[in-house]
């Protein structure tokens, strides 16, 4: 493929716009809100998120993870605290997120700190996954070199044999929540003039600004 046909692709939004008087007050009911609406417009994978990182290096690295939880301290999502972004979180709990959906032409930015959640919210969500999620979070060291597929698929069928149908949270494994400090909802318009209301938190709530597109 060719340098000048990728430059050639592009998209012309034209479905909405955003305005301060919608948004309101308060960035995670908003959110909500915009959440559902892409919910109901059946966008693919609508809890899919970009969780970007800094390890001990400030080396960016980012991933696609899935949102589990939204309550009115944060976004939640699960992963192997053994994992690289598990220490990376460790060691600089510091985060951003993306949402992107393209049916609607919308984006969702968010930046802040991250916290573990408590070990019952943990317990609680992975006694709700699927058994072989389950068995498959004691099966997998994440993030670790291995040397073959069969080297996983032998744990997996080992925890399943152990455990049966009584699987236990692994200790290494569990929630995050990231408390937002900066959320910034962009809605694409025609000419590349998109919409950008952001939101930024200080010790007397949440401010409002636009931002140039």
């Amino acid at each position: 493929m060719s340098s000048k046909h990728i430059a050639d692709i592009r998209t012309e939004y034209r479905l909405a716009e955003l305005d301060e008087k919608q948004t309101g007050s308060d960035p995670l009911l908003f959110f909500s809100r915009w959440f559902t609406e892409a919910e109901q417009a059946h966008v693919r994978e609508v809890n899919a998120m970009t969780l970007a990182t800094v390890d001990v290096h400030n080396q960016p690295h980012a991933r696609i993870v899935l949102l589990k939880a939204l309550d009115k301290s944060g976004f939640v999502f699960f992963s192997n605290y053994d994992s690289d972004k598990g220490h990376q979180l460790e060691a600089k709990s510091a985060a951003a997120l993306v949402f992107f959906w393209p049916e609607l032409e919308r984006q969702v930015r968010i930046e802040g700190w991250v916290e573990k959640v408590s070990e019952a919210e943990s317990d609680e969500y992975f006694q709700s996954r699927p058994e072989g999620s389950r068995i498959g979070a004691w099966a997998s060291p994440q993030s670790r070199p291995i040397s073959n597929r069969s080297e996983i698929e032998a744990n997996y069928s080992k925890y399943a044999k152990q455990y049966g149908n009584n699987i236990p949270r692994p200790p290494f494994w569990g929630g995050f929540r990231v408390l937002p400090q900066r959320i910034e909802f962009w809605q694409g318009r025609s000419s590349r003039m998109h919409d950008r209301i952001c939101f930024t938190l200080s010790n007397n709530g949440w401010n409002k600004v636009r931002l140039a597109p």
